[in-house]
């Protein structure tokens, strides 16, 4: 496994494998390592014949008073694990070959990264789509693997590929979860006993939507009203928000007639966590029942495009 913090020496590597005819698939990661990251990786060497990992937390989408100093920093978990699942290569750049000196340059993608999470964290999308971009130029990927537990930070950096005429395939692959739904995350540390237990309310509020979805109820409000009342309940929880959304603007939606997403933000304690479920009227109704682990079926999300 080829390990590096220097963009040069990634790029010679990247040489080798464009002369070789090589195609390179990239997972993008700020680190501490799960059985999510595990699934992109997996899912990554179906696709391609390389498959390089970036570790890097991102200064720039961290806000002001966010948890950019004491968010989970692992590697010395993290990299034996990379070589256990059989990574090509691992890329680790330093902040300041990122962002050196005199670096100005930031990429937004209009309206949608002023949406759901983009409330709160006004300057958030725009730090992910600038270091996604910059990734993509120094990796060059013929694809790269995303979750959906960040639906929103797909939906937009699929824009922007779109947009900027990127020859990048982008994949997004189902949420894991633990055994009592909880939506892995490395934020997920920071919770005690306790805040553990609670949060697992996002994965109920989530569940009771799909199977009232199922059960016919079309109605945005009333689901949204139910969910916003089962976290008020909670005195551990507190809402940041909970949206039913379409999949290209992220507008909000009053009847659901087609595939929209339901996205979540709630603040369990201290520690923001985000969770989010497609509900899809007659999908659901097919398949009534069915866990949230898998949206293989709803390729607006969770398959391949350029």
């Amino acid at each position: 496994m080829f390990i590096t913090r220097s963009i040069v020496d990634f790029k010679k590597t990247r040489s080798e494998w464009w002369h070789q005819k090589l195609t390179v698939a990239l997972v993008p990661t700020m680190g501490a390592l799960h059985e999510g990251h595990l699934s992109l990786i997996k899912t990554a060497q179906t696709l391609a014949d390389c498959v390089a990992v970036s570790v890097f937390v991102n200064p720039t989408q961290f806000g002001p008073n966010e948890d950019f100093e004491r968010y989970p920093r692992a590697l010395e978990d993290d990299l034996p694990l990379l070589r256990e699942n059989k990574v090509d290569a691992v890329f680790l750049p330093e902040v300041s070959a990122i962002y050196p000196p005199g670096y100005k340059t930031l990429v937004t993608v209009q309206d949608l990264g002023e949406k759901l999470c983009g409330v709160s964290r006004p300057t958030h999308f725009r730090g992910v789509a600038t270091v996604v971009l910059k990734l993509f130029n120094l990796v060059q990927p013929h694809v790269a693997v995303f979750g959906q537990k960040d639906a929103q930070q797909t939906i937009i950096i699929r824009r922007m590929t779109r947009d900027l005429n990127l020859e990048v395939d982008i994949v997004v692959c189902p949420i894991v979860r633990e055994a009592d739904g909880l939506a892995l995350s490395s934020r997920n540390r920071y919770l005690n006993t306790e805040e553990r237990q609670a949060a697992t309310l996002l994965y109920r509020c989530l569940e009771y939507a799909k199977q009232a979805a199922a059960l016919g109820e079309n109605r945005a409000s009333v689901l949204l009203r139910e969910i916003r009342q089962r976290i008020a309940a909670e005195p551990l929880a507190r809402l940041d928000y909970a949206e039913i959304v379409d999949l290209q603007e992220l507008s909000p939606v009053e009847l659901i007639t087609e595939e929209v997403l339901l996205a979540l933000a709630v603040f369990i304690g201290k520690t923001r966590l985000i969770d989010n479920v497609l509900l899809n009227p007659s999908a659901s109704r097919q398949s009534r029942g069915a866990g949230l682990g898998c949206f293989s079926t709803a390729p607006s999300l969770t398959a391949s495009s350029r």
